[in-house]
């Protein structure tokens, strides 16, 4: 949806299509325990509709016109600033009701094939030709190890009703944001709760980041240190067998110790894949147990050129992963802004123009302290989305917009050019960051953090204009007539 409306502004004809029956149809179903994790705050200091308001909304698809941002601030009823799955929905059907948006739905992708320069969907409603295709089908299949007896195991989206698991031991495999929600929810239920894997369980509030499980589920982990009726193990799972009265379940602790559990119920939290049916055979490279496609900094098939992806797929796009953390591409509110970004990649390629506005000089560090104060762009796409603006003494200091990163990083055309982006290291406060290209070097200054998040102040601007003393000189910064 986000893809179609950005493209729609851009003057760029398309078919968009969809196998669901209406919009928002994955928050018919999904979460499993009804409440989103990523927050919409009603109260922010800034008008929903305007662009400042959208670092505060997780959960709106990003409009161009204050009638068609912020709109789940609008279906929520206020009982909490996390969106229940109908507000969710609701929120969907009223951006496509607003925008207008032509969408044929009930339109389901079957195959894939090349004729010439052009791709072929078959579809349930006819075949569609096109010499570039995108494919926002999300990473929704639950997918489940090889391990011995886990067939036996319900998934995520195969629960029973809730109040069937009363005064009951259930054992939980996966130890994910997956497999803490269904801990959370059953937690007023279950007499016992054991999550275990391999791995340690990470907390995003230790991170700093969206890595790790989310602050709204560690209910479990506090049960769990405080010796409730919860047990956290790093472990792995041997074997699942069929008992008399639930499941055996076998494990080996990452020191080696063996362990048995009897239990009523086993549930596999073990992630999901990418359903990408045929396009493997037609040479889309994948990597990981999401089976996600490689992609390049614009979301094209590193392998496949003109197939696309959008949506959570754009995780396989893995930017620089500085400190080692990911993008924000496998929520909404961060690859609303990748399909912007997108939008204008594929405008250029069918040859249209994009309007590139010129700036002055004087204006050129104002606009990038603002933007890594409220641009929300680089907010919810840290060390991935960059405003960017260059220089040239021909046609003068030109704003290039949000662009990836990593583009601006390895795109020699960026040489005489700054880029200003938020980026945190896992430890502290997030802080901005500046890159400056400048003959064929790149140079890099990390702004000072602040406790109130404002990079608009006296010392910024002195440490910023610094950082671009090589390219605000009068030569650079000033058009030749």
């Amino acid at each position: 949806m986000q893809l179609a409306y950005s493209l729609n502004r851009l003057g760029v004809d398309h078919a968009a299509l969809s196998a669901d029956d209406a919009p928002g149809g994955m928050f018919r179903k999904w979460p499993l325990f009804q409440r989103m994790l990523s927050w919409t705050k009603p109260y922010t200091g800034f008008q929903p509709g305007s662009r400042e308001f959208e670092r505060h909304d997780w959960n709106s698809l990003a409009g161009d016109e204050p009638a068609h941002r912020g709109l789940m601030a609008s279906v929520m009823d206020g009982t909490s600033y996390f969106p229940s799955r109908p507000e969710m929905q609701r929120g969907l059907e009223l951006f496509a009701e607003r925008t207008g948006l032509r969408i044929r739905y009930g339109c389901r992708w079957e195959a894939t094939r090349r004729e010439g320069d052009d791709f072929v969907l078959t579809t349930s409603d006819g075949e569609y030709r096109a010499a570039r295709v995108v494919f926002a089908v999300g990473v929704a299949e639950p997918w489940k190890p090889p391990t011995p007896g886990l067939e036996h195991a319900a998934q995520y989206g195969e629960l029973r009703p809730v109040e069937t698991y009363a005064d009951r031991r259930i054992f939980i495999i996966g130890k994910q944001n997956s497999g803490f929600e269904i801990a959370s929810g059953l937690l007023p239920l279950a007499r016992q709760i054991i999550l275990a894997s391999p791995s340690s369980t990470k907390l995003s509030v230790n991170t700093h980041s969206l890595v790790g499980v989310r602050a709204r589920y560690v209910q479990p982990f506090e049960d769990s240190v405080l010796a409730g009726g919860v047990v956290i193990l790093d472990a792995s799972i041997e074997e699942v067998k069929r008992a008399a009265e639930g499941f055996d379940v076998r494990v080996r602790t990452t020191d080696d110790k063996p362990l048995q559990f009897l239990v009523d119920d086993v549930v596999a939290a073990t992630g999901f894949t990418t359903p990408l049916r045929d396009l493997p055979e037609l040479g889309v490279t994948t990597f990981g147990q999401s089976g996600l496609p490689a992609q390049t900094h614009f979301w094209e098939s590193i392998s496949v050129r003109g197939i696309y992806f959008a949506g959570t797929i754009n995780q396989g796009s893995k930017g620089l992963m500085k400190h080692g953390i990911p993008s924000n591409s496998g929520a909404c509110q961060g690859y609303r802004y990748n399909a912007r970004v997108l939008a204008r990649h594929l405008a250029e390629k069918q040859g249209r123009s994009v309007q590139i506005p010129v700036i002055a000089a004087k204006e050129v560090i104002p606009l990038l302290l603002r933007e890594a104060t409220l641009g929300p762009e680089l907010w919810h796409q840290r060390s991935y989305l960059a405003r960017v603006i260059s220089f040239h003494p021909d046609r003068g200091i030109l704003d290039q917009g949000v662009l990836p990163l990593a583009h601006f990083l390895d795109d020699a055309q960026f040489d005489g050019a700054t880029a200003i982006t938020l980026e945190s290291n896992g430890k502290q406060d997030l802080y901005p960051v500046v890159y400056v290209r400048h003959a064929s070097k790149v140079h890099e200054t990390r702004l000072d953090d602040d406790p109130f998040l404002n990079f608009e102040t006296a010392k910024h601007r002195a440490d910023l204009a610094h950082a671009l003393d090589p390219l605000l000189s009068p030569s650079l910064s000033q058009p030749r007539t």
